[in-house]
């Protein structure tokens, strides 16, 4: 959500005690909206992380156990991912409203400033009270998550997929062993691991391309000698 430059009060007017102690307790609120909304992200992370753990433990508990609970634990997951970006982009709405209160009402006011009603903020922020939408695109909502944690999540199933193909009863002796050890009903195992990698690289190909798209407010901003690598970490 970004200011989109309309005029609104001339610079300097600001609030009257009135307005000010109606916009500290509409902080409060939206602060708490984001917060629960934070925790909803977090239950579904832990939703994943916990049939992931189940899925690996099952697996490789007999030497005679299928590893097909890594593959189907690896579609539920996705279903998780799916559920965590839609709640990502609610999530959004709350800390981007959170986020220009912050910077364009309290910041001014924290350096003694006035308030700078220029670049319309304030009837950014009530336009989107009057018409609630979402600031981000469900795609990337989920290249957000992927690259926050389920991207990893995917990585480990795969890993622990061939892991277990490979000791499993015993160790792989040639190609074709394991092949057929991969495959699942009438699809042959190079279809499998195929549509597996496939979908690995979708995943990253997805969180890669998602990284240049910002279009949510509130970033955190580059400092010198800062890693930006770490600094976009933070703002997801």
């Amino acid at each position: 959500m970004q200011p989109q430059g309309k005029d609104g009060p001339a610079p300097g007017k600001g609030f009257d005690s009135a307005a000010m102690g109606a916009l500290a307790h509409l902080y409060r609120g939206e602060l708490y909206r984001s917060k629960i909304w934070r925790t909803r992200l977090d239950a579904t992370t832990n939703w994943a992380v916990a049939t992931t753990g189940i899925a690996i433990s099952v697996s490789f508990s007999g030497a005679d156990v299928s590893g097909l609970p890594l593959v189907l634990i690896g579609l539920l997951v996705a279903g998780f991912l799916l559920i965590e970006g839609r709640r990502y982009r609610y999530f959004d709405i709350w800390r981007s409203r959170v986020r220009l209160l912050e910077t364009r009402l309290y910041c001014p006011i924290l350096r003694c400033e006035p308030i700078d009603f220029s670049d319309g903020w304030n009837e950014t922020l009530a336009s989107d009270y009057g018409r609630l939408r979402f600031h981000i695109t469900m795609t990337e909502a989920v290249g957000r998550r992927l690259r926050r944690n389920y991207l990893w999540i995917f990585l480990v199933l795969g890993v622990a997929y061939v892991a277990k193909l490979s000791i499993h009863p015993d160790t792989v002796q040639s190609s074709s062993e394991f092949w057929q050890r991969a495959q699942i009903g009438p699809l042959p195992g190079q279809v499998v691991l195929g549509v597996l990698v496939l979908g690995e690289l979708a995943l990253i190909a997805l969180a890669v391309w998602t990284s240049r798209k910002r279009e949510a407010a509130g970033g955190v901003d580059f400092l010198p000698g800062s890693d930006p690598a770490r600094t976009r970490a933070r703002e997801e």
